[in-house]
């Protein structure tokens, strides 16, 4: 229902190595099933005015590195109350080094902001999405599942609220720390990070590349949709998104 009150939401939809176009539009479709919501779309975070003006921020993006001050920013964002939608590959900065895949710590305030830094993945698989709390508004009434997506290996900071966990061990063998993560016994694919009066949403699935997207190490690329394929997906990010408003 309408509360006839503008919802200002900023989009940074910028990922290298994805399908930006295809996750762009799906993502602008949920939003605009939300009638008071007002969307600004951009490819980096450079308007911090914009964002600290917004009730809601969202990013789908891969190796998207903030500068500094925009990282302060968007720290003060959250500590002031601001909410963060944080998906896939936000807190991913990849380097190629002597033929593999490297993840330095180059921005560890936006990491510490996140609740978890991106370390390495393994070639995408099939496995189980288990809920931890199944009475969490974000994940009430929702079974655990199972898809097809990137494993992700994540290096986690601060107290985080697990809502979905998978298990896996599979070695990253294209990523300098090849085996950073698979001692675990569980790996967090949903969390919530509280940060003052605000809080982050990180959700690490939902992969997706076009042909063309993995230039310049492939010239042409299978076209994938991985989480993108499956309905529960979409339940999430509608969940996100109605979370992110005040709706939920």
């Amino acid at each position: 229902m309408s509360t006839d009150q503008k919802i200002d939401v900023y989009l940074v939809c910028n990922a290298k190595y994805h399908d930006t176009n295809f996750a762009r539009l799906e993502l602008l479709k949920l939003l605009a099933e939300q009638e008071d919501v007002w969307v600004r779309v951009a490819e980096n975070y450079s308007d911090i005015d914009a964002i600290g003006e917004s009730r809601l921020l969202i990013t789908y993006t891969c190796d998207l590195c903030p500068s500094v001050a925009e990282q302060a920013a968007l720290q003060s964002f959250i500590e002031r109350g601001g909410r963060w939608f944080a998906l896939h590959g936000t807190n991913a900065l990849v380097e190629i080094a002597g033929g593999k895949a490297d993840t330095p710590d180059r921005a560890p305030q936006l990491m510490r902001t996140l609740g978890s830094r991106f370390v390495a993945h393994p070639a995408i698989e099939t496995f189980t999405v288990r809920v931890t709390d199944p009475a969490h508004p974000l994940t009430k009434g929702i079974d655990d599942f199972e898809l097809e997506e990137e494993p992700y290996y994540c290096e986690f900071f601060g107290d985080n609220e697990v809502l979905l966990e998978a298990s896996y061990t599979t070695p990253s063998s294209g990523y300098v720390r090849s085996d950073f993560g698979t001692d675990r016994e569980s790996q967090p694919q949903m969390y919530l990070h509280p940060a003052g009066d605000g809080q982050v949403l990180y959700l690490t699935l939902g992969h997706c590349t076009g042909k063309y997207d993995m230039r310049p190490l492939m010239d042409v690329a299978p076209i994938t949709r991985c989480a993108w394929n499956y309905p529960v997906f979409y339940e999430l990010l509608r969940r996100g998104i109605r979370w992110g408003i005040g709706a939920l």
